[in-house]
């Protein structure tokens, strides 16, 4: 008698509440009845919450990722620097291109050299040797020069960041040409001195 109470008591609260509900009964007799009665909207509640807390989860992992891929802790100077480090001779080039630093180092021999180094920590990511021919034309245009690739990243740093630095050894124009990013997302080139490490407008870029 007291079980069919429960059931209908149930019942009634679940078409109140919009939802659905469970009723278990267990009886030792008619007298000594146990109900326990649980309802989907509980279930619902957990659900949403463990739903909110795996969103908040991923969303941190992806902050952590977003930050850890970020380019610009390292500056040209830095990244030529450190090429360097790993590999003796002399900068002729460092470009930021598919998320690191790539920079051209004319060793001894001759011999041309890629060093790839990270944007985040400075730590080189891979070196290897490259066939060049021009090495001739490179030492000859460094000849009488007193500025390097690295001294020529920190010139044209007044103008924005620089996002590459590369040896011109045509004609009479030669130079360090510089390209910067300003904060807005504008980027112009520079000439910077060979000599003198006097930073100009790249004509060509007018």
């Amino acid at each position: 008698m007291k079980r069919n109470i429960v059931i209908a008591v149930v019942t009634a609260a679940a078409l109140v509440g919009g939802g659905t509900a469970t009723a278990l009964a267990v009886a030792g007799d008619d007298d000594d009845s146990t109900s326990v009665t649980r309802t989907d909207d509980d279930r619902d509640d957990r659900d949403d919450r463990n739903d909110r807390d795996d969103r908040d989860d991923r969303s941190g992992e992806d902050d952590d990722a977003g930050r850890a891929a970020a380019p610009g802790d390292v500056t040209a100077a830095e990244a030529v620097a450190a090429a360097l480090k790993h590999t003796p001779g002399t900068a002729v080039s460092a470009e930021l291109d598919d998320g690191s630093w790539e920079i051209d180092v004319l060793a001894e021999g001759d011999t041309w050299h890629s060093v790839r180094i990270a944007p985040d920590s400075g730590k080189v990511l891979g070196a290897q040797r490259d066939d060049e021919d021009d090495a001739a034309e490179v030492r000859a245009a460094l000849k009488n020069a007193s500025v390097t690739a690295e001294q020529a990243a920190k010139a044209a740093e007044s103008k924005g960041t620089v996002v590459s630095v590369d040896l011109d050894d045509d004609g009479d124009d030669r130079g360090w040409d510089t390209e910067t990013r300003a904060s807005g997302g504008g980027e112009r080139e520079w000439k910077v001195d060979l000599r003198s490490g006097a930073v100009m407008t790249d004509r060509d870029d007018d």
